[in-house]
């Protein structure tokens, strides 16, 4: 790899999240049947939804750029999904699954978000303001789906939240 210019490296993270992206399209399918709870299964299923939307906008963004993406593998989604396989293939309690389930899925939320915000702002910084709010957009996603994990395992005023039910 040769990062000699933040052109090149905007491309190649995208790559990255490209990559990262299609890798969870696959895992979340999964995740849902591993659930137990039915707030999870239906929160698994929205966010495949989303990284499915996510995969369609890093698309656009290749397209404005004249790229298209090269095939490389997020080495890093491949260690996070290996970690929440192992999740999938346990057993016991089913709500300590979930909450396993839960901080696996929010491991990836947080690279995502973390790669989402580092592109976004190569791409102000580069001009590409189409790039940009299509990135913004997906970040901002990553970010509520990652708050409502958060409120699956703590709960709400209504539920007593996963994590608890897990302490039980």
């Amino acid at each position: 790899m040769h990062l000699n210019t933040l052109d090149g490296l905007f491309v190649e993270q995208l790559e990255d999240l490209y990559s990262a992206e299609s890798q969870i399209v696959q895992a979340l399918p999964k995740m849902a049947q591993a659930a137990s709870s039915p707030d999870l299964k239906q929160a698994f299923q929205l966010h495949l939804q989303q990284s499915q939307e996510h995969i369609r906008r890093l698309d656009r963004v290749f397209n404005a750029l004249n790229q298209s993406h090269s095939g490389k593998t997020c080495e890093a989604m491949v260690g996070l999904i290996k970690e929440g396989e192992e999740v999938i293939r346990a057993t016991g309690d089913a709500a300590v699954k979930d909450a396993a389930l839960i901080a696996a899925a929010q491991r990836v939320e947080h690279y995502e978000m973390a790669g989402y915000g580092a592109v976004r702002t190569y791409a102000k910084e580069l001009g590409y303001t189409e790039a940009e709010n299509l990135l913004q957009q997906t970040l901002n996603e990553e970010g509520e789906t990652d708050k409502k994990l958060t409120k699956l395992a703590e709960g709400t005023f209504f539920t007593s939240g996963i994590n608890r039910e897990a302490s039980r």
